[in-house]
């Protein structure tokens, strides 16, 4: 395997292969963008504009620099396989070879779906919301299991995750949950995410140990600018009540949680997280922002009022995933077919196999409707 890598290697690094990892246009963005920033009048703005340059700068030189350590760890590869060839190769040189083989392996197909990601948002952070649909008390105990399944997931890839509101089932679980994540292309990486997810184990609170099925729902928007488009203040209901808590001292006697809801689409946003009615309405208001500007996209509406929900039952037929414990282990992913039999792993936050076979499906069908 070692030396099959080391024919991969030279192509990652050769040219045309350089070419094929710049499908977003990435190193040209890098000198326009620093060719701005060398204009005088540049540093004197100091509007919003000058800001979102720089932040878009940033992004572009933190791709530029993995594409480096992606050729670094190349040179260092090949440098292995040229020792690893000699008759008095060490341990330490093979152990180092096979840790640089797994390490480009997972590094380079990251870096290859980032070149697919182009989309308008995919480099945006993004909400990702919870809801625990048919099957009971297992299914609130299936969301919560999800929603650490993605926080695992989300520390491997780096980004940040901000718990905005949580409401937990009495008996166990968590009836639904908001996760603000935050980091390079999080929209772009966790938006195959969005869909029914259904559980079939041997269920742990029914005393018969009968097998259970339970759904759960995920859905995952890109924060969009507020300046994007302005919503109209008469057409929000704006509830308050207590945050919920475990007790003590720091559990909320006021009303501090914030619950919006768009009156003409139903739309709704809680957040229930922060000490103050104020920073939570605030922090609503950039949910509720966000899910309507993703549905206007999604159906290709212009004008709110017209916007239209496509409402997702979290029941049987509307899967997008299955994970089955009982009476075998398996992962399948309803759309590329995709499959895992290591579910622990899975459920440990790997999901990265998952999420670049659809990424990859959704790159072949816009290829194909393009022909």
């Amino acid at each position: 395997m070692l030396l099959l890598k080391k024919v991969k290697i030279t192509k990652i690094v050769s040219t045309k292969q350089r070419s094929f990892f710049d499908k977003g246009g990435w190193t040209e963005q890098l000198q326009e963008l620093e060719q701005l920033t060398l204009d005088p009048d540049f540093w004197t703005k100091g509007n919003q504009e000058t800001r979102d340059i720089m932040i878009k700068l940033e992004k572009v030189k933190r791709l530029k620099n993995q594409w480096e350590e992606l050729c670094r760890l190349s040179s260092e590869m090949e440098t292995s396989l040229e020792l690893l060839a000699l008759d008095d190769a060490d341990q330490a040189i093979t152990h180092r070879a096979e840790e640089l083989d797994l390490l480009l392996d997972r590094q380079i197909r990251d870096f290859e779906m980032k070149c697919f990601l182009n989309g308008k948002h995919d480099n945006s952070p993004c909400f990702l919301s919870f809801s625990s649909g048919a099957g009971g008390v297992d299914a609130m105990d299936w969301t919560e299991m999800l929603v650490k399944m993605y926080l695992s997931y989300i520390q491997r890839k780096g980004f940040k995750a901000t718990m905005l509101s949580i409401s937990e089932g009495q008996e166990a679980g968590i009836k639904s949950a908001t996760i603000e994540v935050t980091g390079d292309y999080a929209f772009g990486f966790l938006k195959s995410e969005k869909g029914v997810h259904r559980l079939v184990r041997i269920s742990p609170f029914d005393a018969n140990k009968r097998r259970h099925t339970s759904f759960a729902l995920v859905e995952v928007v890109p924060i969009i600018p507020e300046a994007s488009f302005d919503i109209d203040e008469k057409d929000l209901r704006i509830d308050t009540f207590n945050a919920s808590g475990h007790g003590g001292q720091n559990v909320q006697k006021n009303d501090t949680a914030v619950r919006i809801v768009h009156l003409p689409t139903g739309i709704t946003a809680v957040c229930q997280t922060e000490r103050s009615q104020q920073s939570n309405k605030d922090a609503a208001m950039k949910i509720l922002r966000s899910k309507m500007q993703s549905k206007m996209e999604e159906l290709r509406l212009k004008e709110i009022n017209e916007l239209k929900l496509q409402q997702i039952s979290a029941e049987w037929g509307s899967q997008i995933r299955s994970y089955v414990l009982q009476p075998y282990t398996m992962v399948k992913d309803m759309r590329t077919g995709h499959e895992e039999g290591n579910v622990e792993a899975v459920l440990g936050g790997h999901l990265d196999d998952f999420v670049w076979e659809y990424i990859g499906f959704v790159a072949a069908s816009q290829n194909e409707g393009k022909k």
